[in-house]
């Protein structure tokens, strides 16, 4: 958290981050958590870190969009040959991170990581705009180009290839799920002794909840 006054005008040193409140599901306190945010005026409140790791052990980190949760996991979509993609492949682990600074609360999140069905990424795909259909086929997602102009002539090809009919989803585009094995819930304290507490996932009792030191 920034040493800068919070622009927010709620009490950061609100106490209802406790043991106490904590439902049993902590995907219950994330949609509590999610929909606070996505009412204090942030512009992108889906929006998330999405860190992996390469095929050679180096962490990459990357701002993607979180596009739907339920109690299997998070889910997002890009392209499957792009750098996120590969690490994935490779090592299919992840974390997410939601910082939400208008209310000082953040939210982390590990697990495994799997590809959707393919239906549900093909159903998804045809809610899009065209021309962010047609930029999964124009871009080699994560790859070197020329310059724009490589950019603009690719999109010119791939809107003349379907300029008389829908754009289905390429086959290297499609979404992922991130199953959540551990969630943590960060809240500031103006006094630095901030609230932590971390759901971690236990296959015989479901979640088990504790309390992590700031």
């Amino acid at each position: 958290m920034s040493d800068q006054p919070s622009t927010w005008q709620g009490d950061l040193d609100r106490a209802d981050l406790i043991e106490a409140n904590a439902p049993p599901d902590p995907l219950a306190l994330f949609a509590d958590w999610y929909q606070a945010a996505a009412g204090c005026g942030l512009r992108e409140p889906t929006a998330m870190t999405l860190a992996t790791v390469d095929p050679d052990g180096t962490p990459s980190a990357r701002i993607v969009l979180l596009k739907g949760f339920d109690d299997t996991g998070f889910r997002f979509y890009t392209n499957y040959e792009s750098r996120k993609g590969a690490a994935l492949a490779a090592n299919p682990q992840a974390a997410l991170v939601f910082w939400w600074e208008p209310i000082e609360r953040q939210v982390r999140v590990t697990g495994p990581v799997t590809r959707l069905d393919p239906a549900v990424s093909d159903a998804y795909f045809e809610r899009r705009s065209r021309g962010s259909r047609l930029g999964a086929h124009a871009s080699p997602q994560s790859r070197p180009l020329a310059g724009r102009a490589e950019l603009e002539q690719r999109l010119a090809e791939a809107e003349a290839r379907f300029h008389d009919r829908e754009v289905p989803r390429p086959g290297h585009w499609g979404g992922y799920l991130v199953a959540p094995e551990a969630i943590e819930f960060w809240q500031a304290r103006r006094s630095r002794l901030h609230d932590r507490l971390r759901y971690i996932r236990d296959a015989q009792a479901g979640w088990r909840l504790e309390r992590l030191a700031p």
